[in-house]
């Protein structure tokens, strides 16, 4: 919608823009309006705020989440945090499902977390099933993220370790995901996530990076640490 790109270029900082440019390669610079993430997450709870006064305002960001793809990175950003303030769950999913086809890089992907998920998390593997079979990658890699966030404590079950190892591919994002959920499953899960390293289930580059990143864990052991590099000599 024209309001609120006017909005966002209103929030432009520059000296971000030509920053945050250098974090996420695979954007050109040219789709980064420059907005620093507090000043956009201030925005979308001002929208979502002013919307349930005014209905005019609800049109207005219903319009801008139904015209799919965005022009600017910007513009997803505020999207993904617009779906965070979906505080029904079907309708929360139903939102994500048509927005994560549509995101084009790690950065929008990975600051999306809606709070309803963590209350229905009976329901979201359901959903988190359905983006690790898409052929979107970033779908995938969000449903990896969600595996991590929410199935690792009291919920976690050894298939999900499965699910995540099956999703190595050629994508760099997806792998860089799932090594980032094999280092933090060993943190949690040590003892069940131990046999996917010592027996190289997953692919050399994605072993390689899970246990580094392992290694800088305070959640790790020295103990843990000084075997862990043994799996990679």
């Amino acid at each position: 919608m024209k309001e609120i790109r006017e909005q966002l270029f209103q929030l432009q900082d520059k000296d971000y823009k030509a920053f945050h440019g250098k974090l996420i390669p695979n954007i050109s610079p040219e789709r980064i309006i420059g907005v620093r993430t507090p000043a956009l997450r201030s925005f979308a709870k001002e929208l979502l705020r002013e919307a349930k006064k005014d209905d005019a305002v609800q049109k207005q960001i219903d319009a801008f989440l139904s015209e799919l793809p965005h022009q600017y990175y910007d513009e997803n950003n505020l999207h993904a945090f617009l779906i965070e303030g979906i505080k029904d769950y079907d309708a929360c999913i139903a939102a994500l499902d048509r927005f994560l086809p549509y995101v084009d890089n790690w950065a929008t992907c990975d600051m999306m977390s809606p709070k309803v998920l963590a209350r229905h998390t009976d329901l979201l593997l359901s959903a988190v099933q359905g983006w690790l079979a898409s052929s979107a990658p970033y779908a995938v890699r969000f449903g990896i993220e969600v595996l991590m966030r929410y199935y690792l404590d009291d919920l976690f079950e050894v298939t999900y370790l499965d699910w995540a190892a099956e999703k190595c591919c050629d994508e760099y994002y997806i792998n860089m995901m799932v090594a980032w959920y094999f280092a933090t499953a060993l943190a949690k899960q040590y003892e069940a996530t131990l046999p996917y390293l010592e027996e190289h289930r997953l692919p050399e580059w994605t072993h390689h990076k899970a246990i580094r990143k392992a290694i800088e864990s305070n959640r790790i052991t020295p103990e843990q640490k000084e075997y862990l590099r043994t799996l990679i000599e």
